[in-house]
């Protein structure tokens, strides 16, 4: 099992509620950090059932016949499908253990807010839903779009900065004052 306290490589998560834009920001992060050199890989908790897979294709029809896993590989890339036999809220630990850790230096997660690991919280007034790092302690920094009143007592970064945000994972995260350098 995965130590969420000592990860075999940096990870850092994004917390936020639904529609508040944790994919966005993330879209917009990894193309900076890749741009300081940086590998990113990328783990995304999704409440909803999902297909990654079509009817049609062989994979698909191994899967239906009830192989699982399937591993899917190609010369650029490959997936693996696990079918559970009951449905289970995913721990991030057991991803983070599945998790190829060689080839990244940074491991972003979108979701698994309930965990214990460091989180920015990204927060929009607007939306009027309450702040998480109140109840959080692992939560290390807030990501807004407006000023908090009364300011948090932890780092506030502003949402619509990535640039920004990708300096704070440098400093706090991966403890270099400049990535790629």
């Amino acid at each position: 099992m995965i130590d969420l306290d000592h990860p075999p490589v940096p990870l850092l998560g994004f917390a936020a509620f639904s529609g508040t834009g944790k994919t966005t920001l993330l879209t917009q992060l990894i193309p900076l950090l890749n741009g300081r050199g940086l590998r990113v890989g990328v783990i995304k908790h999704s409440h909803h059932a999902f297909e990654i897979d079509k009817p049609g294709k062989d994979s698909y029809a191994l899967r239906a016949a009830g192989a699982s896993p399937v591993m899917l590989s190609s010369n650029q890339r490959r997936a693996i499908i696990t079918e559970w036999d009951e449905p289970r809220e995913p721990r991030l630990a057991d991803e983070l253990a599945l998790f190829d850790r060689t080839a990244v230096d940074l491991i972003l997660v979108e979701g698994f807010k309930q965990e214990a690991f460091p989180k920015i919280e990204l927060h929009r007034p607007a939306l009027g839903r309450p702040l998480l790092f109140p109840e959080d302690a692992r939560i290390i920094a807030i990501a807004t779009d407006t000023p908090l009143l009364p300011e948090p007592p932890i780092p506030r970064l502003d949402l619509n900065r990535p640039d920004r945000i990708a300096a704070f994972i440098c400093r706090e995260i991966l403890h270099v004052i400049e990535c790629g350098l």
